[in-house]
């Protein structure tokens, strides 16, 4: 190896968003993390929403209740060619 190239490894503080903190080793003294292994749910087993950049919230705003199933999209559409039924007449005396 070269010397005088390589950057220093240094002991490192992690912060997770999560509130978890440790120390490991880096090029960095100190880290800044969404995730680790306290939160993350590939080590959790807890299924937790990443919204990276908004994009849940856009989908749903772009579509909202607009997901239908086929099934239930022919039956409204069924519903809505039929003609519209009146009430019997009853004969008032």
């Amino acid at each position: 190896m070269k010397a005088g190239i390589h950057p220093e490894y240094v002991d490192c503080h992690v912060r997770c968003s999560c509130g978890n903190d440790f120390m490991t080793r880096a090029t960095k003294a100190e880290l800044h993390v969404e995730l680790c292994s306290q939160c993350h749910p590939f080590y959790t087993g807890k299924q937790k929403l990443v919204d990276v950049g908004g994009r849940v919230e856009k989908f749903q705003r772009r579509y909202g209740n607009k997901v239908v199933s086929k099934k239930a999209a022919r039956a409204n559409e069924d519903a809505a060619d039929a003609p519209a039924e009146t009430p019997a007449e009853t004969p008032v005396e």
